[in-house]
């Protein structure tokens, strides 16, 4: 029997879960509202935030699961990437609750843990599980990638976005259209209404399968003070049509590279992870496309698509069954590869 604790504080999500076995029997996330006033994640009060959760989810997460302190045999944590301060705050207790209780310790990639959210299983709930090698596209407010994925420990990125991620991109036009923050959410629901063909925004055109949504947000950008000069009331006028047309767009960039991919490496087994993932239009898109091309599609469910510390225990699990464990003078790191 293993017993895995899982941490995850990666950027304003804290996050603590428990795996007995390959299965997630808690899964506790304390999210910041914060950040909601100023459009966007605030590194220092994202960092003082996670210190005072980070004790509460753990303990949430131990009596939830019914396991003891005790009980734990290995200590899983995001390393990385992220912000800084906050990872600090996870991996300080990670190495504290290891210490005290001289148990081991094991770094995730954060990039990693969403890929292997497909593999996470739960008490009473049938679950499918993709099989390898599988072509991942991993969307995020901070990374848009194309990876094949060979074995849970093996992953190879064979695209990635050269300047903007999908995330940013929702979350930023959102900004400019006063819509708050995340953005993502709420345009995916006010695209419910609208035309989706009404307007018409840049796709920017990158050679083979990397990505870029920086010329997207300047043209939405430049569109809507055009507009504004002729209309001030443009935006609260079309604003389902706008948030309709983004997504499309959106979208499209980010199913042209993916059937590229699928076609390019033969594969048909497709996984999607990462926060945009829970996306309604995208998932239409990638169910819609599964019925042409033959795919077999692999989406987690919300709670396990969004930043969480299911899919650090997981892939903790996977990399304590190998023995890949890491001293106590590990440090944190802002910045890295898949690798």
């Amino acid at each position: 029997m293993t017993i895995i604790l899982g941490i995850e504080s990666s950027c304003d999500d804290t996050s603590a879960a428990i795996l007995k076995d390959g299965v997630i029997l808690s899964n506790i996330i304390a999210s910041q509202k914060v950040h909601e006033a100023y459009g966007g994640v605030v590194p220092e009060l994202a960092s003082r935030a996670h210190q005072q959760n980070i004790i509460p989810v753990v303990d949430q997460a131990l009596k939830k699961a019914n396991v003891s302190p005790e009980e734990i045999d290995a200590v899983a944590f995001t390393r990385g990437p992220g912000l800084l301060g906050s990872l600090l705050v996870g991996t300080s207790f990670a190495k504290g609750f290891a210490i005290a209780r001289q148990l081991p310790m094991i770094e995730v990639n954060h990039l990693q843990a969403h890929i292997l959210a497909n593999f996470i299983k739960e008490p009473g709930v049938e679950s499918r599980h993709p099989s390898f090698p599988f072509l991942t596209l991993l969307v995020s407010g901070g990374n848009s990638q194309l990876i094949v994925v060979h074995d849970y420990l093996k992953m190879e990125m064979i695209g990635q976005t050269i300047d903007d991620a999908a995330g940013e991109a929702f979350d930023k036009c959102a900004k400019v259209m006063g819509l708050g923050y995340p953005g993502g959410p709420v345009i995916d629901k006010l695209a419910q209404t609208g035309n989706p063909d009404r307007f018409s925004f840049n796709k920017p055109q990158i050679p083979g399968l990397d990505y870029s949504f920086s010329g997207l947000k300047t043209s939405f950008l430049y569109f809507i003070r055009d507009e504004l000069k002729k209309n001030p009331e443009f935006i609260t006028q079309n604003l389902p049509d706008l948030c309709a047309s983004l997504q499309k767009t959106i979208i499209d960039i980010l199913m042209s590279k993916l059937k590229k991919a699928a076609k390019q490496t033969g594969i048909k087994q497709i996984a999607i992870g990462g926060g945009v993932s829970a996306n309604s239009g995208l998932q239409h898109a990638v169910h819609q496309e599964a019925e042409k091309a033959g795919w077999e599609v692999f989406i987690p469910r919300l709670g396990f698509s969004l930043d969480n510390a299911g899919m650090v225990a997981v892939s903790g699990y996977y990399k304590y069954l190998a023995g890949q464990f890491i001293q106590l003078d590990a440090v944190p790191f802002a910045r890295t590869s898949l690798d």
